[in-house]
């Protein structure tokens, strides 16, 4: 490709909103340009960059019996209604009606249709199992779309689904996306983590996220070091110490004034943390009050908290609420509440004797016991993990990384087959639901995290399998000294016919230009003739990575390069073999 007739200019600046390096740069090297919020053309080389993603992704998920096809963008919202998630799902789904008033939904994901084609396609368990999978477009109304293609609203994602007779099937498929995820991560030059992770708006029984590490991801795992234990902070746990032996004292309460915070609260009394009880407090999307305690050291994972509660969403409670169900903002305390459901952390449950607001201003109540002195509806892990907490496993101190979502597994189960009434006849004749899995990556998001994670003050530094380009050409000289130019035009052709993929810089622009262009689009190897290394036969090779160049003669240029190229591919082959 000649750059003097590329779609996409390069731009010395990025508008000053951009936050992440991998917008900016993007930008930039005119790989993307904005359309609208979250909303993202792909240009010429962003589009090369996706579409190799992409074909990894095909070429393992076909390595382990995936299917390819395709479903619509488009679904009927009766679907939706049949699996129940019309009604759950937010305003981050886009609802809107045909011409014949019937209600329509734009994908944003695809387990409804499926599950649909599924009830219609199998009947009989020798069809099972079985894996199909599609590349499509989905459409998310984030309310905070940012980072370029890290948040958007539309964009292309890898849906597969496993579709068995029991869970000992779906164990396998669950298994092998996971090493075919590994093996795709590692293909594209990611460094990332595996965590457990919230089923989420997914529903089934177990899910996993494949977390690259940035310090501008969006997302916190705990990590230990020592024994390898990793979770998204949404569900991870932490070692509790073993509960206090003390009896149970009398209440009593204390005027505390001004003390609306746990930390003011502590400070007065002059008293740990660990011995007081937090009230937070929040209405439920079914219209629940659900009021949430957690000892005052720790801090509510709402995240936790909605699954113990079984909403759907929770939402801050207002002041008016609080007050009316006999709570006080500051001073609230679970002992004669009414009209709420009160769920404890088995921090709570396990340490005696807390002291808890007096559900009136200014006053507090010492000694307050879950169980004697307020019955708990639910009592579960509700707490966020932090960085120090002890591992669950070995007691170690973990560390917390932020890092970027870039592909998820789900054990659906038969949350969808059995909504939808997608059966199978066994041996025997009998009807059973399909077992299902689902999961997907998004090739703009794992594209721009490549460049979160592979650039420098110059520019992108594209791993080999996924570069715009393998190689940069560039002539140097001027417009009157034709040598060069006509010497990197038949390398041009040489390397093209030797079947590398080549981003030619024949624009009659300054050596600086050229220079920073390159850096800035980040292909591996950048070839240049100047009238210097033409005096002396050679071309100058230089891989984006390295910080010294080589010099190779003209008729060596192709093999150097080709050499070179084999070594980048197998390295990344070789890791992602391991």
């Amino acid at each position: 490709m000649r750059m003097s007739h590329l779609f996409g200019r390069t731009l010395r600046e990025a508008p000053g909103d951009v936050e992440l390096p991998s917008h900016r740069l993007m930008l930039r090297a005119a790989l993307i340009r904005p359309l609208g919020a979250g909303i993202y053309s792909l240009l010429p080389l962003g589009w090369r960059v996706v579409r190799k993603v992409e074909q990894i992704i095909r070429e393992e998920m076909n390595a382990i019996g995936g299917q390819e096809m395709l479903m619509p963008v488009v679904h009927p919202a009766d679907i939706w209604r049949e699996s129940g998630r019309y009604e759950s799902v937010g305003p981050e789904m886009s609802r809107f009606k045909d011409r014949g008033e019937r209600d329509m939904v734009l994908a944003m994901t695809h387990e409804e249709v499926v599950t649909d084609l599924a009830r219609q396609e199998i009947n009989s368990y020798r069809q099972l199992p079985m894996l199909v999978y599609h590349i499509q477009t989905k459409w998310r109304d984030e309310p905070r779309s940012r980072g370029g293609l890290i948040r958007v609203r539309e964009f292309t994602m890898k849906d597969s689904y496993s579709l068995d007779r029991d869970e000992a099937g779906l164990d396998v498929q669950y298994h092998n996306h996971w090493r075919a995820y590994e093996r795709i991560f590692r293909r594209v030059g990611l460094d990332f983590v595996v965590v457990g992770a919230d089923t989420g708006m997914m529903g089934g029984s177990a899910s996993h996220e494949f977390m690259a590490l940035s310090p501008y991801g969006e997302d916190i795992v705990l990590i230990c070091p020592s024994c390898g234990y990793a979770d998204n902070r949404e569900v991870a746990t932490f070692r509790r110490e073993a509960p206090a032996n003390e009896p149970l004292l009398p209440m009593e309460d204390v005027e505390t004034p001004n003390a609306t915070t746990i930390q003011a609260l502590a400070d007065y009394l002059q008293i740990p943390l660990a011995k007081t009880a937090k009230a937070v407090f929040f209405k439920g999307d079914s219209g629940r009050f659900v009021f949430a305690v957690i000892r005052g050291d720790l801090e509510v994972n709402e995240t936790k908290l909605r699954k113990a509660a079984r909403e759907t969403g929770l939402t801050p409670a207002t002041t008016e609420e609080i007050r009316a169900i006999g709570a006080e903002p500051g001073y609230g305390s679970p002992v004669g509440v009414r009209d709420a459901l009160v769920v404890i952390d088995e921090s709570v449950r396990d340490t005696p004797n807390l002291v808890a607001g007096a559900n009136r201003p200014g006053w507090h109540t010492r000694n307050t016991n879950a169980g004697r002195d307020y019955q708990p509806d639910v009592v579960a892990d509700i707490a966020a993990a932090e960085a120090g907490f002890p591992c669950p496993t070995c007691g170690e101190p973990m560390i917390a990384e932020r890092a970027i979502e870039v592909g998820n597994i789900f054990k659906l189960g038969t949350r969808y087959s059995k909504a939808l009434g997608a059966d199978y006849l066994d041996e025997e004749g009998q009807s059973h639901p399909i077992v299902m899995g689902s999961y997907g990556i998004g090739s703009g998001r794992v594209s721009a995290t490549i460049v979160e994670q592979h650039h420098d003050e110059r520019g992108i530094v594209w791993p080999v399998t996924v570069a715009p380009y393998e190689v940069s050409l560039l002539w140097i000289g001027s417009a009157e000294d034709t040598a060069p130019q006509e010497a990197a035009d038949r390398l041009y052709h040489e390397l093209e016919e030797a079947g590398i993929e080549v981003l030619y810089d024949d624009r009659n622009e300054r050596a600086g230009v050229k220079f920073n262009d390159a850096d800035l689009i980040g292909n591996p190897i950048r070839v240049s003739v100047s009238p210097r290394t033409l005096e002396r036969g050679e071309a100058e090779i230089k891989l984006r990575s390295a910080a010294e160049a080589q010099f190779v003669p003209l008729s060596e240029v192709v093999p150097a390069v080709r050499v070179m190229l084999d070594e980048l591919y197998a390295r990344l082959t070789g890791e992602a073999a391991d």
